[in-house]
C-alpha cells in the first residue's frame, strides 16, 4: 500500500499534468527571463531510503499564467501534509547540495509561525525570483517551503556561499521584500553536509 506521503506526491504530479491543459489555451502568455521548476517531496515514510529519493520535478514553466494557474490551483505549502517541502528551482538545478549549482551554496531562512504567513511568504518569495527583483538574481538557485510539525520555514537556497557582500545583499532584499523586521540568518550546505543535524550553524545574519 503506497505510504500518505508517497499519494500527496501523486496528487500534485497529477494536477500538474492537469494543468498544462488549462495554461495551455492562452493565446499570447507572457514569457518569463527564465524557465523556472516546481518540484515536491515528502520525507516522511523513508525507511531508510536515501535522502532526495522522494524528490519530483513536477512542472516547468516560462510563464506568467502558468505560473499563476499552477500556484492557485497546486503549490501553497499550508495545503501539504508534515515533512513535506515545495520547491521552485531555476529549470535545469536539482534542489539538492550536491548539484553542481549548489554545492558551494547556501540559504539564508525565514520561519513561519502561522499557516497563512507561510503561503504570503512563500508567494511574495515566488513573485520576486520569477519577476527578477534581485540584483544578484545569477546568485540565487530557487527556494524550499518546508512544512514541519513544530515550526514552518522558507529557505532561499544561493550559489556561493563564500561570497559575503552578494550573500548580503540578498538576505536585505529579500526582507525588504518580505516587509520583515525580525533577524534573518544565512547558513552554508558544506556545514550542514558536515554536522547532518536539523541544528543549523549560522554564518551571516541580517
Amino acid at each position: 500500500m503506497a505510504s500518505e506521503g508517497a499519494m500527496e506526491g501523486n496528487t500534485v504530479a497529477a494536477a500538474a499534468a492537469t494543468t498544462d491543459v488549462a495554461v495551455a489555451t492562452d493565446k499570447q502568455p507572457h514569457k518569463l527571463e527564465k524557465k523556472w521548476a516546481f518540484w515536491f517531496d515528502n520525507q516522511s515514510n523513508k525507511h531508510g531510503a536515501a535522502w532526495g529519493s522522494s524528490l519530483r520535478n513536477v512542472y516547468t514553466f516560462d510563464t506568467v499564467e502558468e505560473f499563476w494557474c499552477l500556484y492557485e490551483n497546486i503549490f501553497k505549502p499550508s495545503k501539504l501534509l508534515p515533512n513535506a517541502d515545495f520547491h521552485l528551482f531555476k529549470a535545469g538545478v536539482e534542489p539538492k547540495w550536491e548539484d553542481p549549482e549548489c554545492a558551494n551554496g547556501g540559504k539564508w531562512t525565514v520561519t513561519c509561525s502561522r499557516k497563512a504567513i507561510l503561503d504570503i511568504t512563500w508567494l511574495e518569495t515566488l513573485m520576486a525570483l520569477i519577476g527578477e527583483q534581485f540584483d544578484e538574481a545569477d546568485e540565487i538557485c530557487g527556494v524550499v517551503a518546508s512544512v514541519r510539525q513544530k515550526q514552518d520555514k522558507i529557505s532561499l537556497w544561493t550559489k556561493t556561499a563564500a561570497n559575503e557582500a552578494a550573500q548580503m545583499s540578498i538576505g536585505r532584499k529579500w526582507k525588504e521584500i518580505l516587509n520583515i523586521t525580525d533577524q534573518i540568518t544565512y547558513s552554508f550546505h558544506d556545514d550542514s553536509r558536515r554536522e547532518r543535524s536539523s541544528k543549523q550553524k549560522s554564518r551571516y545574519h541580517v
